[in-house]
């Protein structure tokens, strides 16, 4: 049985410049198979651009929060970024995000994976590094959303938060959390996830979680969204050179660890 590898990003957010970087790494370390966690919309200038290439690249694409309810045409919220973002996105590619489907289940080396973008129930509830027992045994469980007649994994990915992390209980279920490639918390540096195990076997075997920072040009992100003049500027500049959270910098707040909306 020979080990194979994937590479696990999420939340680009429409900054092109980092998905890109994380791009030729992963095809620098010979890695073909790609799936996507969700969220390649809002915040960055260039969401068609980042939809359009995951399109093509990933084999695996999971419909993130922002994805559903941008091209809403039933959305509530609504100001001037919003409207920026929804027409640069366009229609089709808009119907394209929300037609995803919520998770996607496979085998590795013997043990059950389940991929979604925020939690089991629905991609706007937002499952923190700093949950409670409840909240990591309701991970694993099977829901509405993913299918009540599914086999419970063993292994839960997801990403949402934009804070990488690893969790594993004593019945060696395991959660972790992919970061964000585009517009990552804490250290703003992109970061992506390389599992690495006997794909579709129900065989144990080695297997591996993994995640990769990718320096990328940061300034040369926020240059072009001031090219073409895309609203929230400034709080998208705070965020991917600081790491925090815009929240703190429209509040007037220190800035606070693992805070993401």
């Amino acid at each position: 049985m020979t080990p194979e590898r994937i590479a696990l990003i999420s939340d680009v957010h429409g900054n092109l410049t980092a998905l890109d970087a994380v791009m030729k790494d992963i095809e620098a370390r010979g890695i073909t198979r790609i799936f996507n966690l969700g969220d390649y919309v809002g915040k960055g200038p260039r969401g068609r651009e980042v939809t359009e290439l995951c399109r093509a690249r990933c084999e695996v694409n999971i419909l993130g929060n922002w994805d559903d309810f941008l091209p809403d045409p039933d959305r509530d919220f609504d100001n001037e970024a919003m409207r920026w973002w929804k027409g640069q996105l366009g229609d089709e590619n808009g119907r394209w995000l929300r037609s995803l489907p919520f998770h996607h289940d496979f085998l590795i080396s013997g043990r059950r994976v389940r991929l979604f973008h925020a939690s089991e129930e629905t991609v706007h509830r937002r499952v923190r590094f700093d949950h409670d027992e409840a909240e990591f045994v309701g991970l694993f469980q099977n829901t509405a959303a993913t299918g009540h007649d599914a086999h419970e994994p063993d292994i839960v990915g997801y990403a949402d938060t934009h804070d990488p992390y690893y969790e594993t209980d004593r019945g060696r279920r395991t959660v972790f959390n992919t970061g964000s490639v585009g517009n990552c918390m804490s250290d703003p540096t992109p970061v992506y996830v390389i599992l690495e195990g006997v794909m579709d076997s129900d065989q144990e075997a080695p297997f591996g979680i993994g995640w990769v920072r990718v320096p990328y040009d940061t300034e040369a992100e926020i240059a072009y969204a001031t090219s073409v003049g895309m609203p929230e500027l400034t709080e998208y500049a705070y965020e991917l050179r600081t790491g925090f959270y815009r929240g703190d910098l429209r509040h007037g707040e220190q800035p606070t660890y693992h805070r993401q909306g």
